[in-house]
């Protein structure tokens, strides 16, 4: 989970909600072999890995912190908004160590409470949650921190990014690493093939709630019934996702929804250069250098606040129309004369 989460957690953390906070689905997963007793010795792999990729060295991982368990979070927001992302300022992000305690701050708000096995972009140490998970977890998380590491790029679409990254890293290291027949690489596979279907439901769920809302805004439907249609829609996205971390609602969803609104145009472009990790993360540095500022955006649009969905929507777009571009002049190939 990053920023709003990202914000939420680094405003929090440094202010409680999630650079790298990756989405929450199944850290436990008991399928996976468990993480090695020599941890640091996976992570100087990984890391000899990502350098080949093309990434930067980073700080996060380097050693061990017992002082940290998780980190926790709280999130909420009214119940009649759906929130854009987990940067949207209609989610108000708290510290608080328990459920309990984070309900407290949301009476009759919709309410969004957990934790993450540690934060990225800060030198975070390991935790001794990232080593109670599973070998796939915590090669995932390794690679998703050091991923936004190497970006300054919209968190909408950096945490979708570092995921398709991440996901490919962990396949190509995995095969490599540990070979096809050996549970860990069965272990990788699975849980990219679930986590790949489960960022595509909640866009799916999402956009579904995104029409509903929309007929709500026109005063199509009455407040009674876009919450009786959205309690329907959230129980089958729960049901679906197979969500275990509480009552499934608008926050959470939104929050999940920053990884997910742009993952599959990304995995396209990782597709477009034949899943070559080093050509496709050498085209995303590329746009990444030449996007338009935030200050570019707001003027183009006449958005005063930065702190507000309508940037987050507008600096999204322009990003992704920079990176359709380049994409469609290297799909164009050179000019002959």
């Amino acid at each position: 989970m990053v920023s709003g989460w990202r914000n939420g957690l680094t405003v929090l953390a440094v202010s409680a909600v999630l650079p790298a906070c990756a989405p929450l689905a199944d850290i436990f997963a008991p399928s996976a072999p468990a993480v090695p007793a020599q941890w640091s010795g996976l992570v100087e792999e990984l890391r000899a890995f990502e350098r080949r990729i093309g990434f930067r060295a980073t700080d996060n991982f380097l050693g061990f912190s017992a002082e940290h368990r998780s980190y926790a979070f709280c999130g909420y927001a009214p119940q009649l908004t759906l929130p854009y992302s987990y940067e949207d300022p209609v989610i108000h992000w708290v510290d608080a160590g328990s459920a309990e305690e984070c309900g407290s701050f949301g009476t009759g708000m919709n309410v969004y409470f957990g934790r993450v096995e540690a934060l990225g972009e800060s030198g975070a140490a390991v935790t001794s949650a990232m080593i109670a998970s599973r070998l796939d977890r915590f090669m995932y998380l390794v690679v998703h921190e050091d991923c936004h590491d190497q970006f300054d790029l919209p968190y909408g679409i950096e945490e979708a990014l570092c995921n398709v990254l991440a996901y490919r890293t962990m396949i190509a290291f995995s095969d490599e690493r540990f070979g096809p027949a050996a549970p860990e690489d069965r272990a990788v596979h699975r849980y990219v093939e679930r986590e790949s279907k489960r960022t595509r439901a909640t866009k799916h769920y999402y956009e579904e709630l995104e029409l509903l809302y929309a007929s709500h805004a026109r005063k199509a439907i009455s407040d009674m019934s876009l919450l009786a249609q959205q309690t329907w829609i959230l129980a089958r996205a729960g049901s679906s996702l197979a969500w275990r971390g509480g009552p499934f609602n608008t926050v959470v969803l939104a929050s999940h929804m920053t990884y997910s609104r742009h993952y599959p145009f990304l995995e396209s472009v990782l597709e477009a250069h034949d899943h070559d990790l080093g050509r496709a993360f050498a085209f995303f540095q590329r746009v990444d250098r030449i996007k338009p500022s935030p200050a570019a955006v707001m003027r183009q649009h006449g958005i005063a606040s930065a702190k507000s969905a309508e940037f987050l929507r507008a600096y999204e777009a322009a990003v992704m129309d920079v990176m359709r571009q380049q994409l469609a002049r290297e799909e164009a190939g050179p000019v002959t004369r």
